[in-house]
C-alpha cells in the first residue's frame, strides 16, 4: 500500500504536471510553445519552471535569435527519474 506522502510535492499543480509531461516527449520546448500547448499566462510559466529548474527537473535555455530573447526548456535526467517515479506512485494508488 502507498502512503500519500511518498507522492512528490514538486509536482502537485496541474501546471507543473503539464510541464514536466511535455517535456518528457519532447527535446527542447521553448517558452511560446509551452504557453499555448498548456493555456497558461506568461506569469505561471515562468514562476513553475523557475520552481522546477531550482529542483533540478528542468533545465532553462535562454538566448537571443537575432535581437529577440529566446527562451527553451528540457527535462532533466534527474527530472526524468523523479516525474517516473511520481507516476508510478500514482498508479499504486490507483490500484493498478
Amino acid at each position: 500500500m502507498i502512503n500519500i506522502n511518498q507522492l512528490n510535492k514538486e509536482f502537485e499543480s496541474r501546471v507543473r504536471l503539464g510541464i514536466m509531461s511535455v517535456l518528457m516527449v519532447n527535446d527542447w520546448v521553448d517558452f511560446p510553445e509551452m504557453k499555448s500547448l498548456l493555456e497558461i499566462t506568461d506569469g505561471n510559466l515562468a514562476s513553475h519552471s523557475t520552481a522546477l529548474e531550482k529542483s533540478a527537473y528542468i533545465e532553462v535555455k535562454k538566448e537571443f535569435v537575432g535581437k529577440k530573447p529566446r527562451t527553451s526548456y528540457r527535462v532533466t535526467q534527474k527530472g526524468r527519474e523523479a516525474f517516473t517515479e511520481h507516476l508510478d506512485m500514482l498508479e499504486k494508488l490507483l490500484g493498478r
